[in-house]
């Protein structure tokens, strides 16, 4: 406890860095209609029949022409949406802290590699890689690289713009593992890659924010002759336009993603994030490290939760399909059955109560304190109003760990929890 004390101690006196001049304007733009998509995938369900839901989010979202992940950077006040280290530089800096204290409960391996999924903008990164300089005399002399984990160019190419003035390689080719590298403001090399597999085998921390939300989504409906998945159609009153329609028997997804024993009637599974919780799980089974996952999210309790976003709002899942963001909400009773027993499971625990036990008060009156005028110390209140407002991000967004197993003995041996999780749900 005192070294965990003495960390946040440690990061709490960051330097305060404002954005953009410390000003959010929450504008909003359209981006324009994206009728390719549209053609594409009416004409995939004409030749082949209704798809899934998961079908039609990973085409709207990761098709390598036209998806919306790929061509676009939606990110920001400009953007569809904005995200928590977009709102303020408190959230990245306390989740430095976190990665800093579980590598020090771990051994303190030689190595710490920094792993995001989804990296978004890099203000995350950014935000982690502060504090990590902060804390040199803590970290010594560990050997410490950064590995993103983006499919998109268009936000690879920002994430480099903002984590190292753009100094870096870019390699051609499909399949080359690192698609680009460089040398971030802090002097750590850092690397890009298209899938998780390819990041370098070591003790990581890795760190999804918003990311397993925005994976496909199967949709199942309990009827009276039994689970049948929820399909996309052609509307057939309006050839131009897309509709939800129940597969006519059992599909493949639907006879094998249904948990035994499930109550709901309307259930969303996301196999893609249970495979990633898996590789997670494996990885640090064999390799240490950590696992933090943030995102909308609950306990194996909410149905329908498949929503757009456009010009931060929402915005209909099926209308011009490839031009808004596409999310539905983490199970995360789901992941913790992916793991498989194999390594310990902390949460999930709202956002306002994992920043409280980090001790973002603290860090927000410091940061209060050396604001130079009242604008910008209202702006720290809005930032912080919003993480943690329940009616806001506070109660919304969950924390979730993944913990080797060693790690849970150290746990019960110590009786202390691990950082920002006061009341343990250990798996």
């Amino acid at each position: 406890m005192r070294t965990l004390s003495r960390l946040k101690r440690l990061a709490l006196e960051v330097p305060c860095m404002w954005r953009d001049g410390c000003c959010w304007n929450f504008s909003l733009r359209r981006l324009q209609s994206n009728m390719s998509m549209l053609k594409h995938l009416t004409s995939k369900i004409t030749a082949t029949g209704p798809i899934s839901v998961a079908e039609y989010m990973r085409e709207a979202l990761t098709n390598p022409v036209s998806g919306y992940y790929v061509k676009n950077d939606m990110l920001g006040v400009d953007g569809d949406f904005i995200t928590s280290p977009e709102i303020s530089q408190i959230f990245g800096e306390l989740l430095g802290v976190w990665c800093v204290s579980e590598w020090m409960a771990a051994g303190k391996s030689s190595e710490l590699q920094l792993v995001e999924l989804g990296p978004g903008r890099g203000s995350l990164t950014s935000d982690i890689l502060r504090v990590f300089s902060q804390l040199k005399a803590v970290l010594g002399k560990v050997d410490l690289s950064v590995h993103l984990v983006e499919i998109s160019p268009k936000l690879s190419q920002v994430q480099a713009d903002c984590l190292t003035a753009d100094q870096t390689q870019v390699f051609d080719g499909d399949d080359v593992p690192v698609y680009r590298s460089g040398t971030t403001n802090t002097g750590l090399p850092v690397y890009w890659y298209r899938q998780i597999d390819d990041v370098p085998r070591g003790f990581s921390v890795f760190i999804a924010h918003e990311f397993i939300d925005a994976l496909p989504i199967h949709k199942f409906q309990r009827t009276e002759k039994g689970w049948r998945e929820v399909m996309v159609d052609i509307d057939s009153e309006q050839p131009d336009k897309l509709r939800f329609v129940l597969s006519r028997g059992p599909t493949l997804a639907s006879s094998t993603l249904i948990q035994d024993g499930e109550k709901r009637h309307h259930v969303e599974v996301c196999p893609d994030g249970g495979v990633i919780v898996q590789k997670l799980s494996n990885r640090i089974t064999e390799d240490g490290g950590a696992a933090l996952i943030a995102d909308y999210g609950h306990d194996g309790t909410k149905t329908d939760t498949f929503r757009g976003f456009k010009g931060h709002q929402l915005h209909n899942v099926l209308e011009a399909p490839g031009t808004a963001d596409l999310t539905a909400d983490v199970d995360f009773s789901y992941l913790r059955k992916m793991t498989e027993g194999h390594v310990t499971c902390l949460g999930p625990i709202t956002q306002q109560s994992f920043l409280k036990n980090m001790g973002i008060d603290t860090r927000l009156q410091i940061l209060l304190r050396s604001c130079p005028d009242s604008s910008s110390r209202a702006q720290l209140m809005h930032g912080y109003d919003i993480l943690m407002n329940p009616e806001k991000m506070g109660h919304r967004f969950h924390f979730f760990s993944v913990l080797s197993r060693s790690r849970l003995a150290a746990i019960k041996a110590t009786l202390l929890p691990v950082a920002g999780f006061s009341e343990l749900r250990l798996h």
